[in-house]
């Protein structure tokens, strides 16, 4: 039974609503990563309230892309590497298969040494030792469980996420000042600014999340018994419909936290002085003493929560892209022995990742070495994205309306502009 169907006959509100949010709503968590987290901290406590309008303008461009990857997995009936490899150059392709593996890998080593200084922070010691069990764990859990108790785990874990509306309103935040700097802009040419603004696009608009959309779409559909390609292509008014509602409140969701860390931090860390941080630790670490112990600790759940998720979705979604571009059976209800390369892939990027947070690399570099490679990476692909979701010989009769397409190539051009400007700001450093 597809989701939609599963939807249409519950009845009950509260269960209807929690099976109506699937791959939108994960994708959506899963964009609000530690390394998220630590760009959102570090843009509050440098620049206060200053980029908190950047939640509000981005939202509408993320739940554009994601609507339709979306819509591409549920009408293609296939992932985006898959689309790539059937219709465009193979130049296309490799590259941009590569440099999304490339930039998951380190962001997953990223997001580990985050988890392990967060819990750190909770037990009032480092334990850089931690990552091993927890990737370990994570990785049993993707290789050995079904897809639906993936899903229901992902689901549970998205609840971390709530930690910033809680420290938001330990911070009591000021209601004129807030909602001045909410709906207007504040516009500076100043480098420190512009690169700010580029990092926040960077990691609210991600390459890896394009393909875990489309794949994690083809996956559902997998479970609910539609295994051929044949069956799967095409998508009904209402399947699309309950997906464009997943998509949006998952989108939502992830710009929400995105506002209430950016609040947070400028209220507490900026206000007090402390602007020097480099990740969602110092974030953390630094709140405790300025908005009380528990404050502190919130916001270190929330990293360890949001890691959680992260990690594997990243993980995921390479190894997603990799298993289409060379034909490998995939999914994550496969069972291993049938589909060895997939899982062979998932379990090289999160060892890779493994060893990231004890070869000395400082986070910071780590994930400015991430946003270059996805600065790269994501305008193209959203070229080829918006390409494919008018062609009909991807999407047949179903290709994206207007809206969408208007939404979709003015966040493509952003993207561009964003490159040009990260080139530019890191020239000029």
């Amino acid at each position: 039974m597809t989701r939609a169907q599963q939807v249409a006959r519950e009845k009950d509100p509260i269960k209807k609503a929690v099976k109506l949010l699937g791959p939108g709503f994960i994708t959506g968590a899963a964009d609000d990563d530690p390394s998220g987290i630590g760009t959102y901290a570090v843009a509050g406590a440098s620049l206060g309230l200053a980029t908190l309008w950047t939640a509000v303008l981005t939202f509408p461009f993320m739940a554009a892309v994601q609507n339709i990857c979306s819509r591409i997995g549920l009408i293609s009936g296939t992932g985006l590497a898959g689309i790539l490899k059937e219709h465009y150059p193979r130049w296309v392709l490799y590259p941009a298969v590569g440099l999304v593996f490339v930039a998951n890998v380190v962001n997953i080593g990223a997001d580990l040494g985050a988890i392990a200084d967060a819990a750190g922070i909770i037990v009032g010691m480092p334990v850089p030792w931690l990552v091993i069990p927890i990737a370990l764990a994570l990785l049993g859990v993707q290789i050995f469980a079904g897809y639906r108790i993936i899903e229901r785990i992902f689901k549970f874990l998205t609840l971390a996420l709530f930690a910033y509306v809680i420290d938001v309103f330990l911070v009591h935040p000021p209601l004129g000042e807030t909602l001045r700097a909410t709906i207007v802009p504040t516009i500076s040419f100043d480098r420190n600014y512009v690169a700010t603004l580029v990092a926040i696009l960077g990691t609210t608009i991600s390459p890896y999340l394009f393909f875990w959309q489309t794949s994690h779409e083809v996956e559902d559909e997998k479970a609910a018994g539609k295994k051929t390609r044949a069956e799967r292509r095409g998508a009904t008014w209402y399947e699309l419909r309950i997906a464009t509602i997943d998509v949006n409140v998952g989108m939502l969701f992830s710009n929400l936290v995105m506002y209430f860390i950016i609040l947070a931090t400028a209220l507490t860390l900026h206000a007090n002085g402390k602007t020097d941080i480099s990740t969602g630790a110092d974030a953390a670490e630094a709140l405790k003493p300025l908005a009380g112990d528990f404050a502190g600790l919130i916001f270190a759940v929330g990293m360890i929560g949001t890691g959680l998720l992260a990690v594997p979705v990243l993980a995921g979604a390479s190894a997603y892209a990799v298993s289409e571009t060379f034909g490998w059976r995939s999914g994550l209800d496969e069972h291993w022995s049938r589909a060895r390369p997939f899982y062979g892939v998932l379990a090289l990027a999160t060892l890779v990742g493994l060893v990231i947070p004890f070869t000395g690399v400082k986070p910071i570099d780590a994930l400015f070495f991430t946003s270059i490679v996805n600065g790269v990476a994501a305008p193209f692909l959203l070229v080829v994205i918006m390409l494919a979701a008018r062609n009909r010989k991807v999407m047949g009769n179903q290709i994206i309306g207007p809206v969408l397409t208007a939404l979709g190539w003015i966040v493509t051009i952003a993207m561009f502009a964003a490159l040009i400007g990260l080139a530019v700001t890191s020239f000029a450093s």
